[in-house]
């Protein structure tokens, strides 16, 4: 069993930064992690990606704003959120699957808007 905390969101200027904090515990073990997004009336999108080996990559919206990294222990993984824009707000999850169960945490809040 895995679990999985996000934490850091906010309310934000446009142009501002948060930094989101993905604390997993339980059955980790050199896991892939994603960062992904729903905003009001939309679907789940995936934001950001986390290979097992570290390799990221990231949906073109974000790119050259977002970037994704972990700590050396590899139990939280971070998304680092630079000028931010109103349509970056949404609740923000991590996610990661163990084979053959899929965990997802509760989210943060992000909301963008002067």
């Amino acid at each position: 069993h895995v679990q999985l905390v996000e934490s850091g969101g906010g309310l934000v200027q446009p142009g501002g930064s948060l930094r989101l904090s993905c604390v997993a515990s339980g059955n980790i073990l050199d896991n892939a992690m994603g960062w992904y997004r729903q905003a009001p009336g939309k679907e789940r999108e995936l934001v950001a990606y986390m290979t097992r080996d570290g390799r990221t990559n990231s949906v073109d919206s974000v790119k050259g704003r977002f970037t994704m990294s972990r700590d050396d222990a590899k139990t939280t993984w971070y998304l680092q959120m630079n000028n931010l824009k109103p349509e970056d707000t949404a609740v923000y999850y991590c996610n990661t699957d163990t084979g053959n169960t899929d965990y997802w945490g509760q989210g943060t809040q992000v909301t963008v808007s002067s």
